[in-house]
């Protein structure tokens, strides 16, 4: 599959924020890109099991307020909000954590819409350890899942088993991981503390021990 990984880079906003959830320390991590259907369309493919297995992975279960939901070998949880076609708000249950998942779909000029995620999570030695990119990686390659599936509906899903190997997979995953470390400085992290992170993050995605400290 042939990526232009500038562009895609530069399609997501990210940003980071520090917040209190529960009474407890906690990291907002939120990205956002832009999309060249209807908010409808999108909404539908945010929130439909069928169009969500053709961009993300595979999901299970009530996709209805208060139901509960399973992704395919990734996380499982309860939807807490759902105002169609506009937002919805989950519980992120993974590894025995839990942890929170806003989506926001928006307008966005003549015959564009928005998608903007929010995953909330409180401090922990992960986060430490990774910074932003340990979510923020994972939900902009879902995001460029997005961009395929509306943009080439016909051409095979990215096999995600195989992606990370691929020059512009280790592209794609690295630049990500390095504009989340960027995110981080932005919202006040010390900058060495970040990089470090960021690094730590491309290694964990691309299995590229080189990017290891």
């Amino acid at each position: 599959m042939d990526l232009n990984v500038q562009t895609h880079l530069g399609a997501v906003e990210r940003t980071v924020s520090s917040l209190e959830r529960d009474g407890q320390a906690a990291r907002a991590v939120t990205l956002a890109r832009s999309y060249p259907t209807t908010v409808e369309d999108l909404w539908d493919a945010v929130t439909s099991a069928d169009r969500i297995a053709r961009w993300f992975v595979p999901v299970s279960g009530d996709l209805e307020l208060g139901g509960r939901y399973q992704l395919e070998g990734n996380a499982g949880g309860t939807i807490t909000q759902c105002e169609r076609p506009a937002f919805l708000a989950l519980t992120w249950e993974f590894g025995g954590d839990v942890s929170w998942v806003e989506a926001r779909v928006t307008e966005d000029g003549a015959d564009r819409a928005r998608l903007a995620l929010t995953h909330t999570a409180l401090l922990s030695d992960h986060w430490t350890e990774f910074g932003p990119g340990a979510v923020g990686v994972g939900w902009e390659m879902g995001l460029l899942g997005m961009e395929l599936h509306l943009t080439r509906p016909n051409e095979p899903k990215m096999d995600e088993t195989t992606f990370h190997t691929t020059p512009d997979g280790k592209a794609l995953l690295t630049g990500s991981s390095e504009a989340w470390g960027q995110a981080a400085i932005a919202a006040g992290t010390d900058p060495e503390v970040a990089l470090a992170s960021a690094r730590r993050t491309t290694a964990f995605y691309t299995g590229d021990p080189l990017a290891s400290d």
